[in-house]
């Protein structure tokens, strides 16, 4: 999944939930289609805004811009339905298992890659082999750890405090079997009932033999396999263009190209499209609620959404390490006074680590420490041994300034705690930092982050987020309970099953409380008068397929 760097949202929780199932339509061409297209025109471009990414490589992005731009280049093997349930893409002519642990995968032939290079078993093999092994440093390394022969690439480390990583005793995983150029086996160390939910992420996508001769500039200007290939290279900081891949096999776009506009604020984005010179945003700053709908009319939409907004503490940072400094401060934060004052009632209180779009969501399974309670909160802050001031970092280009700005004075004002709101100038920098920190095992302190599901599974709620070397696990929590909870859950026979497995563990977090659940939310966007057919998915991902001029 994918750590999200997004604004707000605009929608009461029933509104999320009723949309559950929902964000993509029946066309299963690509990832990014949602919602059904009618009328506009062919051709052209459209300019849609992004915040610099941190990665455009498929085994190396875990954050939003990034898939953003990614979900244009790329096709993978799984989509999802109305049911949130995987359903095949146009390039996959199969993915079948009868036991969750040996998975066949067949491909439909004829597919290329933008440079024509065929895409074939060996474009998934050398992909997933690259993101497994340690030495590549992978962020989504954690999503190939279920594949035999994981632990060969990533062996334990004996000095897990240096930097130096664990010379590994293989280079490829021994649970990828090629049979031939259109079929290839995936063997897993135990049952998985989540393996083939988890393919429609970014991190399984293939990736083209000419990506691993000289990755670093394959990343800037990726070569990929999607409706849309790229135009030049990635103009950091300013923009990603994109034309429509004129051999794609799959439901080509409408449009000609889309030009990914990377802002540094959401204000900035919002006053060029108001001004005509930006085409779509998928998240609007906090000063726009109040008036996005009445100044824009039918260009403002809602859409359900997965988002999750908490705060993160890094376990090793001394200064919250007592539990219950960690619980006054959620009890000191009024989050229906933020939703109410900050978000024009468009956001809804987290009571929960698990977004209520999935199933197995535990309505209140945070209990007392997600309700606000200025008496409780000083007890408990008292009773952790106190805290004199503190400072919660956020990215400057998500819209957080205000509900941060907002939850530091309430946190001031409860418990007499000096709190600031410090920003970093985008969402990659505070990614950077926050890897660095970890890393070297410095004190940070809270920070603010969003989740967006990468797979429709309660799973993935938890796995990335909390279990030992997550992949976006950012504070360093480690509990071994709760990592085999989270993989009994896996090797039951099905999701359902496994859902008991998963409160349990959820009800872990509750009791070690590693992050502070604060809202969960719903997509708000915008659009200019010149396109239409505009839609996001539950993944917050924009119809690129779809979408069109007048």
């Amino acid at each position: 999944m994918k750590v999200a760097r997004l604004g707000v949202g605009l929608a009461a929780l029933s509104l999320v939930v009723a949309g559950c199932g929902g964000g993509d339509d029946d066309d299963t061409s690509s990832p990014s289609s949602s919602g059904s297209a009618s009328g506009g025109t062919t051709g052209g471009r459209v300019s849609i805004e992004i915040s610099e990414p941190q990665y455009l490589v498929p085994t190396n992005t875990n954050e939003t811009a990034g898939a953003e731009v990614l979900d244009a280049l790329f096709v993978g093997l799984v989509d999802y339905d109305e049911q949130n349930k995987p359903v095949l893409t146009e390039l996959a002519a199969a993915v079948d298992s009868s036991d969750n642990k040996t998975w066949d995968i067949k491909l439909n032939p004829g597919w290329t890659f933008h440079n024509g290079e065929p895409v074939t078993s060996d474009s998934f093999i050398n992909a997933w082999n690259y993101g497994a092994l340690n030495a590549n440093g992978q962020n989504n390394n954690y999503f190939f750890g279920s594949i035999e022969g994981y632990s060969d690439l990533n062996p334990e480390d004996p000095n897990p405090d240096d930097e130096k990583v664990p010379e590994a005793t293989a280079q490829a995983l021994s649970g990828l079997k090629k049979v031939s150029d259109t079929e290839f086996t995936v063997t897993l160390t135990a049952p998985d009932n989540t393996f083939k939910t988890s393919l429609g992420y970014t991190a399984f996508y293939p990736m083209p033999e000419a990506a691993f001769g000289d990755i670093k500039a394959f990343e800037e200007a990726p070569i990929g396999n999607g409706p849309f290939k790229m135009n030049g290279s990635w103009n950091h900081k300013e923009s990603i263009a994109v034309d429509t891949y004129a051999d794609f096999k799959g439901t080509k776009p409408k449009v000609d190209g889309i030009d990914f506009k990377i802002y540094e604020s959401l204000e900035t984005a919002y006053n060029d499209l108001t001004a005509g010179n930006l085409d779509v945003m998928d998240s609007l700053p906090p000063s726009a609620l109040a008036n996005a709908e009445q100044e824009l009319g039918d260009r403002y939409q809602t859409f359900p959404s997965s988002r999750y907004d908490f705060f993160g503490f890094p376990t090793y940072d001394q200064k919250y390490a007592n539990i219950k400094v960690r619980q006054a401060i959620s009890m000191a934060i009024d989050r229906e006074a933020i939703a109410t004052t900050v978000f024009n009632n468009t956001r809804e209180p987290a009571d929960a680590f698990v977004s209520p779009v999935v199933a197995g969501y535990q309505e209140g399974s945070c209990g007392e420490f997600c309700t606000f309670n200025p008496e409780r909160a000083k007890q408990l802050l008292a009773e952790g041994g106190g805290l004199s001031d503190m400072t919660i970092t956020y990215n400057a280009d998500g819209g957080h300034k205000e509900w941060v700005t907002a939850a530091c004075n309430q946190i001031q004002q409860t418990l007499g705690v000096q709190c600031v709101a410090e920003p970093k100038p985008s969402f990659d920098v505070l990614l950077d930092d926050l890897d660095k920190s970890k890393s070297s095992k410095q004190g940070f302190g809270p920070f603010r982050l969003g989740w967006i599901m990468d797979y429709p599974s309660m799973q993935n709620y938890l796995g990335p987020l909390y279990t030992t070397g997550g992949s976006s696990n950012y504070y360093g929590y480690s509990n071994p309970k709760f990592d085999d909870l989270v993989k009994k859950g896996q090797t039951e026979a099905t999701e359902e099953a496994a859902i008991a497995d998963w409160k349990q563990a959820e009800s872990i977090l509750a009791e070690e409380f590693p992050v502070i659940p604060l809202f969960f939310g719903v997509t708000n966007a915008a659009n200019s008068e010149r396109v239409t057919n505009v839609s996001v998915d539950a993944f917050d991902r924009i119809d690129k397929v779809n979408i069109s001029l007048k």
